[in-house]
């Protein structure tokens, strides 16, 4: 009975690799260099899919995996939806925050019933937590590099995921407002659940442990 694990590469893949190893899991493939989307594991019923990181929580709900691993701010902008997700790994943490331009005047900008221009990659987040404080958005969609927006004029603020702070300073923005913390999650296809649970069971319990973490259903 295969298991499938969908992970992204970067940092939730590389903090991933010693929660697989407290399981008994090693990667065989060199996933810094091989093409491979597919990678095999010292267990022969268990093998990882590389997948981009906001399509994690699509192959756990289609069944494309059994479980994966993904950030807190996909499973909220995405949904949740058809999955368990168990565990909070406690790993690649950040936060997500709203960014400004050095010599922006943010807090005259977001007075009540203002309304602002928006970079972002987190849509629906990004309304609702500005509709909080009553302040009209129009969003621009990006995918990457959303330093530039304010940079050139496109937007006044963005909201990103923030680590070190070291690209908003190179960039001369400013965090403005913290908007919530953020680390990577379990999540569990419910079908499998169900029918792979003798074989599901060990890795989850290994995860939970390597985090000193008791499961619970969220």
């Amino acid at each position: 009975m295969m298991i499938t694990l969908a992970l992204s590469k970067g940092r939730i893949f590389e903090e991933t690799l010693p929660l697989l190893h407290a399981a008994g899991i090693e990667v065989l493939d060199d996933h810094e260099r091989t093409r491979k989307l597919i990678l095999q594991t010292s267990h022969s019923d268990v093998r990882l899919l590389v997948v981009r990181a906001a399509d994690v929580p699509v192959y756990v709900r289609h069944g494309g995996a059994d479980l994966g691993i993904t950030g807190k701010d996909t499973l909220l902008e995405y949904g949740s939806a058809g999955m368990y997700h168990p565990l909070d790994l406690q790993i690649a943490r950040c936060h997500m925050a709203v960014a400004v331009r050095e010599d922006f005047d943010y807090a005259s900008a977001v007075q009540m019933g203002s309304r602002l221009r928006v970079a972002t990659k987190y849509p629906s987040i990004t309304r609702e937590f500005f509709a909080n404080k009553g302040v009209h958005v129009d969003v621009i969609k990006l995918y990457g590099s959303m330093e530039l927006a304010p940079l050139v004029g496109m937007a006044d603020a963005i909201v990103d995921l923030v680590s070190t702070g070291g690209t908003l300073r190179a960039n001369h923005l400013v965090e403005v407002e913290h908007i919530l913390d953020i680390s990577s999650h379990l999540v569990v296809n419910q079908a499998s659940l169900k029918l792979k649970q003798t074989a599901l069971r060990p890795i989850m319990d290994a995860f939970a442990h390597a985090v000193g973490s008791p499961q619970s259903s969220r």
